[in-house]
C-alpha cells in the first residue's frame, strides 16, 4: 500500500534527523498528529519542538530542512521541497516526504485523518502501539467514520488492551448534564448553553442515583426536535471508546477538550495533556466550557444572509464549529456557508450536510485565489479567507457556483 510505504520512508528520515521542528494544525486532528510524532521522537531519543498554529505559510518555514507539518501543508504548492508533511487534505505538495492518503487517490485505503497517518509513521519509529487512542482523536475531531484504516487502528488498540468499546451518550462532558449543556454537535435548542435546563432534564430521569437513559434521550429529542434534523439527533448516542492510557478516558470528551484548547489559542496545553497523559493544573475542562459557550452564543446569534444556507457570525474564532453545527442541524440539500469578519479579512467556512455531494474544497479554493485570498480543505468541509475589498466578488462567485 502506497500510504504504508510513504509512512516508512518518512519514519526513517525522521530517525535520521538531529532535530525536527513540528508544526501542527490547531484542531484535534492536528494536535493529535503532532503529539504522536513528538512522542515517537522522544522515545527514540531525537530532539524536537512542537508548535501549534491555525495556519502555516512558507515564510514561517525558512529553508524547510528539519521541518514537519501535521494536518496542513499537503494542499500547498509553494512549500520548500525539503519540508516533511503528514496530512489528509488534497495532495498538491510534491516533496519527497509527504504521507497523505490522498496521494493514492480514491483507492488509497479509505478515509484516515492526519493523526491516523502519523500513527502509521510512528509504528515504523519504534514500539508506539499505545498511541492508537490518540490517533483516533482525528477520526472523532474530523467526524470520520470508523471504517478502513480507522477501524484497523481501533482494532490495534483493542487487541493490545489500550481501548475498550461500548455504547452510550456521545456528548463531551464530565457528566450527562454538562454534556447536554455544552452540546454543539448536535446543537440542542433549549438545552445547549442552559446548564439549569440540562440538569433539570437529568434530574427528571434519575431515580435512586441511576439515570434512565431511554427516558432522558426521549425528553431531549422532544425538546430539540423542532430545530434539528433527525440525523443530528441520532448522533447523540452511539459507539463509545474508552482510552485506557489517557488522562481523559472518553475519546469524544478528550477530542473536544483538545480541539477547544487548540482553537482557543492554548495548543500547548492540549499537547501537554496528550504527551504527559496527566491532567495539567490549568483547567482544561474550563477551557472547554469557555470555548463552547462562545460557539453556542455564535450559533444563537447567527444571521441568515441573502442566499439560503448563508449565515453571518460575528466571532471569527468559532466560525468553523458554527458551520459544522448549522450544517448538522439543518440537513437538507444545500451546503452551508458561514461568513465572519476579522480585522480586515473575512473567514468563510463551507459545509455539506449529510447526503449533499459537492466539491467545496475546489469551489472555495478557486474563488478565494481569484480574489487574492486563500482557501482549501476537504470535499465536504472547507474554508477560505479573503480581504474586505474582495468579499463582494467572492460572494458573487459563490452565488454563481452554488445556485439556489
Amino acid at each position: 500500500m502506497a500510504l504504508e510505504a510513504d509512512a516508512e520512508q518518512l519514519a526513517l528520515h525522521l530517525l535520521a534527523q538531529e532535530f525536527v521542528e513540528i508544526h501542527a494544525h490547531h484542531d484535534a486532528d492536528g494536535i493529535a498528529a503532532g503529539a504522536i510524532i513528538a512522542a515517537a521522537m522522544h522515545r527514540s531519543g531525537r530532539a524536537f519542538r512542537l508548535r501549534i498554529a491555525p495556519r502555516i505559510a512558507p515564510a514561517d518555514l525558512g529553508s524547510g530542512t528539519g521541518v514537519l507539518l501535521c494536518d496542513f501543508g499537503g494542499s500547498r504548492e509553494d512549500l520548500p521541497p525539503q519540508v516533511m508533511v503528514i496530512d489528509h487534505h488534497p495532495a498538491r505538495f510534491d516533496g519527497e516526504f509527504h504521507v497523505n492518503p490522498a496521494r493514492s487517490g480514491p483507492a488509497g485505503g479509505g478515509e484516515i485523518p492526519a493523526a491516523g497517518a502519523a500513527y502509521l509513521v510512528a509504528q515504523h519509529m519504534g514500539e508506539n502501539r499505545d498511541l492508537a487512542g490518540i490517533a483516533l482523536l482525528g477520526m472523532v475531531g474530523d467526524n470520520q467514520a470508523c471504517t478502513g484504516p480507522n477501524r484497523e487502528i481501533l482494532n490495534d488498540g483493542i487487541a493490545n488492551g489500550f481501548i475498550t468499546t461500548g455504547r452510550g451518550v456521545l456528548l463531551p462532558g464530565r457528566d450527562l448534564a454538562e454534556g447536554l449543556a455544552l452540546a454543539i454537535r448536535p446543537y440542542l435548542a433549549g438545552i445547549s448553553g442552559d446548564e439549569a435546563a440540562a440538569r433539570k432534564l437529568v434530574e427528571e430521569c434519575t431515580s435512586d442515583g441511576k439515570v434512565a437513559l431511554d427516558a432522558l434521550l426521549s425528553l431531549v429529542v422532544l425538546r430539540a426536535a423542532g430545530s434539528a434534523a433527525p440525523g443530528a439527533l441520532e448522533s447523540i448516542y452511539g459507539d463509545t471508546y474508552t482510552l485506557e492510557r489517557e488522562a481523559i478516558p472518553d475519546l469524544h470528551a478528550l477530542a473536544a477538550v483538545v480541539d477547544a484548547c487548540g482553537r482557543a489559542g492554548m495548543g500547548g496545553l492540549a499537547a501537554s495533556l496528550l504527551l504527559s497523559r496527566r491532567l495539567p493544573e490549568t483547567g482544561v475542562w474550563e477551557a472547554l466550557r469557555s470555548y463552547r459557550a462562545r460557539v453556542i452564543a455564535a450559533i444563537r446569534s447567527a444571521q441568515p444572509l441573502e442566499q439560503d444556507g448563508w449565515y453571518g457570525v460575528g466571532d471569527a474564532a468559532v466560525n468553523g464549529p458554527v458551520a459544522d453545527a448549522l450544517a448538522l442541524a439543518r440537513g437538507g440539500d444545500r451546503p452551508v456557508f458561514v461568513f465572519s469578519p476579522d480585522e480586515g479579512v473575512w473567514h468563510i467556512s463551507a459545509r455539506c450536510p449529510a447526503g449533499v455531494r459537492m466539491d467545496l474544497e475546489k469551489v472555495v479554493r478557486d474563488l478565494a485565489r481569484g480574489c487574492g485570498g486563500d482557501g482549501g480543505g476537504h470535499h465536504c468541509r472547507a474554508g477560505a479567507t479573503v480581504s474586505d475589498q474582495c468579499l463582494d466578488r467572492f460572494r458573487k462567485g459563490l452565488a454563481e457556483a452554488v445556485p439556489a
